[in-house]
Parts: structure tokens; C-alpha cells; sequence
């Protein structure tokens, strides 16, 4: 266990410096920090002055290096747009999106499992036929448009929800939630259905699929043969053996949803990193970028690691492997 955990960290590693080279090289070729912050009318001295103040005129490698200490302390420098410190402009925008995408997450799960449960047990039914139509719906239909179809239906025509903005939020220490408030409630819960619509579609498919594959094994088999009642096989061997797969699709979706809230962020004006970093791609706001760029980098990494964790206690062959059975 030790030795996989470490193994895990060494490739987080590479890949957080992969990722930090990448974003660092944003600083090289996509645009001059010295000519936003001055303007086109500085004169030669102030650009001197100014790269020498941030750096700019050391050798590459040192840059990286000094991108990389920074970084690790969470330091990205200033926004180029609004001149503050990126690691405040984020810090304000991460409770938003984060509360975002762990709704979605639960309302898919919650929602998405149970139905592809059902599907698979009532194979064939007209209800099952019915739940497998809207499930395609769910994947093939653009973010952005279900957005557009929630506001029309339940802004525009009922007036139920509003269409943007968070709503009043509560401070707990640096943490603002709207969680806590009825008014945030009742702004989160059109932009957190939208973003779950694809993930609930994808993991009822999945859910089904690997469903179906359970009972069709010998031990599904035997277990049938031994007398056991129905609900034991489904939910006591054929569920847990098919939350394996889900497990990772779950982990790696919850990353997607933090990292590709944009749409839906830009659709609803969400006050998330997601709107953040539209808006920093438009001003040209490399710091922004860059630092957006590793923040989703670290938390798909620590997904990633956290979903390996749980295969050990879901699956116990991963056990017996990691020990040196056969």
C-alpha cells in the first residue's frame, strides 16, 4: 500500500511539473506582461526597469524555477486586468464553482445510480426504453442549450428560479457559501441541474451497462443457485462488483465539473473561477490563466489519487495484487 501511494505521489509529481511548464510557458509566447501593464506608449527605460523588477530578464530556466517556488506557495502575481493577487481572485471564486460541481456530482449520482439499477433489472420494459431515450438525450445535447431550455421553462415561462447570479451567501471564516441561505438555494439549483443533466446521463448508462455484465457472471450464477433472494444478488454482490468502474468515471467527472463549469458558469453568470477564466481569456490575463491552468491540474491529481485509494476498498483482488497474492 505504502509503495503504490508513493508510486501515485512520483507521477502526481511529473505531472504537476508537466503542467506548471506548460502554464508557465503561456508567460513566453502568448502575449508581453511589460506591454499590458505599461501600454504600447512606455519608453524603452520603463520596460527595462519593469522587466528587471519582474524577472523578466534572467535566463529561462531561472524563470521556471522562480514560477515553479511560486506556484508551490500559491503565488501567481497580479491580474493583469484587475490588478489584484490572482491567488485572492481565485480563492473568492473557488467556493462557488466547488459548491457547483459537488451538487451536480450528487444530484448524478443520487439520481443517475438508482435509475441505472432499474434499467438494467427491468431490462426491455417500456420504462426502461424510456429512462435509456432520455439518457442518450442527456449526452447528446450541448451544456449551454439545456442551460438556455431550464431558463426558458422555469425563469422566462413559470418564474420559478432566477436565471443568474448566486444569491445571498453567508461568510464562514474566508469560505462564502450560499449553501446556508434561501436565496442561494434557490439561484444554485438551475446552474447545478444543468451541469449534472451529461454526468447523470453517463453514469445511468454506465451503471447499466456494468450491471448487465454482473449478472451475466458465474458467481451471479451460483449465488441464484444457492437459493439467495434476489435483492441480496442485486445489491449485495452484483451492485458493489459494478462500483468499480463507476467509482472512476464519479472521480474523474467531479474534476471535469470543476474544470469545465465554464459553460455553465457563463450561461447563468455564476461567480466562478470557470466565468473568471472566460474573462481572463478575453483581456488576454495570463496570470489568470496560468494559474487557472494549475489549480484544475492539481485537482484532477488529487482525484485521481483519492479514486486509487478507494479501489482498494471496494475491490479486493486490488488488495490481494498490492500484497503479492495471486
Amino acid at each position: 500500500m505504502f509503495v503504490f501511494i508513493l508510486r501515485r505521489l512520483l507521477q502526481a509529481l511529473v505531472v504537476m511539473v508537466s503542467v506548471a511548464f506548460i502554464a508557465f510557458m503561456l508567460f513566453q509566447y502568448v502575449g508581453d506582461p511589460v506591454v499590458f501593464l505599461l501600454g504600447q506608449d512606455a519608453r524603452p527605460d520603463q520596460i527595462r526597469a519593469l522587466r528587471a523588477d519582474l524577472g523578466l530578464d534572467q535566463p529561462f530556466f531561472v524563470q521556471f524555477w522562480h514560477f515553479l517556488v511560486n506556484a508551490v506557495q500559491g503565488e501567481f502575481g497580479l491580474s493583469l486586468r484587475q490588478g489584484a493577487k490572482v491567488s485572492r481572485l481565485l480563492g473568492e471564486r473557488f467556493p462557488a464553482t466547488l459548491e457547483l460541481a459537488v451538487l451536480a456530482a450528487l444530484l448524478a449520482l443520487l439520481i443517475g445510480v438508482p435509475m441505472g439499477v432499474y434499467a438494467a433489472l427491468r431490462r426491455g420494459t417500456l420504462s426502461s426504453q424510456l429512462l435509456m431515450t432520455l439518457s442518450l438525450l442527456g449526452v447528446s445535447l450541448p451544456t449551454f442549450l439545456i442551460g438556455i431550455l431550464l431558463i426558458l421553462v422555469f425563469t422566462v415561462w413559470l418564474g420559478w428560479f432566477p436565471s443568474f447570479g448566486r444569491g445571498d451567501t453567508v461568510q464562514l471564516g474566508p469560505w462564502a457559501t450560499g449553501l446556508l441561505t434561501l436565496d442561494g438555494w434557490h439561484h444554485i439549483v438551475l446552474p447545478a441541474v444543468t451541469l449534472a443533466v451529461f454526468q447523470l446521463a453517463l453514469i445511468m448508462r454506465l451503471v447499466r451497462a456494468e450491471m448487465l455484465e454482473v449478472l451475466r457472471t458465474d458467481y451471479i450464477r451460483f449465488a441464484r443457485a444457492r437459493g439467495l433472494p434476489d435483492r441480496t444478488i442485486h445489491f449485495g454482490h452484483a451492485l458493489k462488483n459494478t462500483l468499480v468502474p463507476v467509482i472512476t468515471i464519479t472521480g474523474l467527472q467531479l474534476g471535469s465539473l470543476i474544470a469545465f463549469a465554464i459553460i455553465t458558469e457563463t450561461v447563468f453568470q455564476w461567480p466562478g473561477m470557470g466565468l473568471l477564466f472566460i474573462q481572463s481569456v478575453t483581456f488576454a490575463d495570463i496570470p489568470v490563466m496560468a494559474a487557472y491552468l494549475c489549480l484544475i491540474a492539481l485537482i484532477f491529481v488529487l482525484i485521481n489519487l483519492v479514486v486509487d485509494l478507494l479501489y482498494f476498498v471496494v475491490d479486493p483482488r486490488l488488495r490481494v495484487s498490492a500484497s503479492g497474492g495471486h
